[in-house]
């Protein structure tokens, strides 16, 4: 027998209020109670980050994360990506390099990249940064690194680190 609970999150600055299935996922919540379809369902096992969205401020695998562990947090999905009429850099840069193909991994190769420049910008070392004692800097080696979690099936990668060296510069 399901037992529900209830959730409260701001997504994309708006607080929504519900009653949720405990095993709903925050890409489950996204998409089938809040119509927000950007975050897609890959592989639902945390393993192609198309449903990578901001969770408090650092990226995750929507399809991981169970909504009432998560309530009061604040979420930041592709939708809430641009200000307004504006699109958000890293999405200009994306068009501009044609950084995408099929465009299914795109919003979560986008809100990975959101996350990915803020952890750099907080000297978060990664695996090939040559010494963590130094600020990374971010080379094209870096941004494929640190942007591994997300796959692109079509290929566009060189086009994914050029619009993300693009908006670091």
């Amino acid at each position: 027998m399901a037992t529900h609970a209830q959730v409260s999150l701001s997504v994309n600055g708006r607080t929504h209020d519900l009653t949720l299935d405990t095993r709903t996922s925050l890409l489950d919540l996204l998409r089938e109670h809040l119509g927000l379809t950007g975050a897609k369902k890959g592989c639902d096992h945390g393993q192609c980050g198309a449903c990578t969205i901001l969770l408090d401020g650092r990226r995750v695998n929507s399809c991981l994360a169970l909504a009432v562990a998560h309530s009061g947090a604040e979420i930041v999905t592709v939708e809430g990506l641009a200000d307004g009429g504006a699109l958000h850099p890293l999405q200009e840069a994306f068009v501009r390099r044609d950084a995408f193909q099929c465009g299914y991994c795109t919003p979560g190769q986008l809100c990975s990249s959101v996350g990915m420049l803020d952890e750099v910008g907080r000297g978060w070392p990664s695996h090939v940064t040559p010494d963590v004692r130094d600020r990374p800097q971010l080379s094209a080696e870096e941004i494929r690194e640190r942007m591994s979690g997300n796959i692109c099936r079509c290929g566009a990668y060189p086009n994914i680190v050029a619009a993300i060296e693009e908006v670091a510069r």
